[in-house]
C-alpha cells in the first residue's frame, strides 16, 4: 500500500507543530527576567567560567527542543525537494 504524500506532510506538520509548543514552553522557561536558555548560551559563550555539571545538562535539557526543531524543519525541506523531483 502506497502512502499518500498528503499523509505524510500531515503528520511532519503536526510534529513540527507539537515541537514548536515544546520550543516556546520547555526551551524558554523560566521566561522572566529572560529566557533561560539564552542565559545559558551566553554563559557558554562568555566562557563558560562556573559551570557545573547540572548547568550542562540544563542546557542540553532547554536546547533539545530547539535541535530538534532544526532536525525536523531540515527533514521537511529535503521531503519537499524529494517530492518536487518526482
Amino acid at each position: 500500500m502506497a502512502i499518500d504524500k498528503s499523509e505524510t506532510q500531515n503528520k511532519t506538520n503536526g510534529k513540527i507543530r507539537m515541537v514548536v509548543i515544546l520550543c516556546l514552553t520547555l526551551g524558554l522557561a523560566p521566561f522572566f527576567p529572560e529566557p533561560h536558555i539564552w542565559g545559558k548560551l551566553r554563559w557558554v559563550m562568555g566562557g563558560a567560567h562556573g559551570m557545573a555539571a547540572i548547568d550542562y545538562f540544563d542546557l542540553v535539557l532547554h536546547g533539545f527542543p530547539w535541535a530538534f526543531l532544526i532536525f525536523l524543519i531540515g527533514k521537511w525541506a529535503i521531503d519537499r525537494v524529494k517530492m518536487q523531483g518526482r
